[in-house]
């Protein structure tokens, strides 16, 4: 178990909240994830009292569930985390609520209501964007690669379940998918395999859960000659990859996914001060393409206030 005890720094904004919050966290190997991870720290650092903990599964939900009944045992006030299975964790954080510790859910939840707040982009609509523009983009016609993320977390059900219902109501669209795991270096494999396989690129398209994917999908293509702007490439999340991408041609579209961490910050705050909090918090999703790609920020180094209660 990877265990890591922040000391945090009080500024001239401190309020009296006291207290340990919890972040078991899925995978730091990704980097969207360790700025979740950095968003909620730079929110606690401001208050001398807090003692943040966090965790890393490295991508184990099976560890992920361990680490979590061991913050159970030794006692926080508040619990942050990311499901990496919906399932698998589901039984674990009902115990944490049965033992009275508040859980704040980032962007994945569970299968059951075992949580105190939840906060999330809507990753069906965002879907539903997403393929309507892509299809829009290849008139309707084409094989798409589909580079799913995590298997058992709600955003891969829901980025996968909808596009592919979208999907079969268009003849002329053929969907494969491999699983990535939302991480780079998984999907320069899945791709290497996939072009090793056949003679070229065998897609016309990629649709890649995270922009993340989406750059390992170019790493793969470049490395075998192939020029990732002769290519429909759509990605989720906007970080600076996806923005030099779509500057370059070498990426039609993004849709921003904050990742949460500021708003649960807060919500751990308050928490600790004895108020209540919302049971959900909606996040916005930006559209970002040639077009207003220079107006927006990609969410790493952003203030991250993009919550809408």
């Amino acid at each position: 178990m990877l265990l890591l005890a922040l000391g945090l720094v009080a500024s001239p904004c401190a309020s009296g909240a006291s207290g340990v919050v919890a972040f078991a966290q899925d995978d730091l190997s990704n980097d969207w994830r360790r700025e979740q991870v950095a968003a909620v720290a730079r929110v606690l650092e401001a208050h001398p009292g807090v003692t943040f903990r966090v965790t890393d599964a490295r991508g184990d939900a099976a560890v992920q569930a361990l680490h979590i009944d061991r913050q159970i045992r030794e006692g926080v006030d508040v619990l942050i985390t990311s499901p990496a299975d919906a399932e698998l964790l589901d039984p674990v954080l009902r115990r944490a609520r049965e033992a009275g510790i508040p859980v704040i859910l980032l962007s994945r939840r569970t299968r059951s209501d075992a949580f105190t707040s939840f906060v999330h982009a809507d990753d069906r609509a965002i879907a539903r964007r997403l393929a309507s523009f892509l299809f829009d983009r290849l008139d309707g016609e084409g094989r798409i690669l589909m580079l799913r993320g995590v298997p058992g977390a709600t955003t891969t059900r829901h980025r996968t379940e909808t596009f592919r219902e979208l999907a079969a109501a268009e003849p002329g669209i053929e969907v494969t998918d491999r699983t990535a795991n939302y991480l780079r270096g998984d999907a320069i494999l899945a791709v290497d395999e996939l072009l090793r396989r056949h003679d070229g690129f065998p897609f016309e398209a990629v649709y890649a859960q995270s922009d993340s994917m989406a750059e390992g999908a170019r790493i793969a293509l470049r490395r075998n000659g192939v020029d990732p702007a002769g290519l429909v490439i759509a990605g989720v999340d906007y970080i600076d990859e996806a923005r030099s991408a779509i500057r370059a041609g070498e990426q039609v579209v993004s849709f921003t996914y904050p990742t949460g961490g500021t708003r649960g910050g807060e919500l751990a705050l308050r928490l600790l001060d004895g108020e209540s909090v919302p049971r959900q918090v909606l996040l916005d999703s930006r559209r970002v393409t040639r077009e207003n790609v220079d107006e927006m920020e990609p969410i790493f180094g952003t203030s991250d206030s993009e919550a809408r209660p």
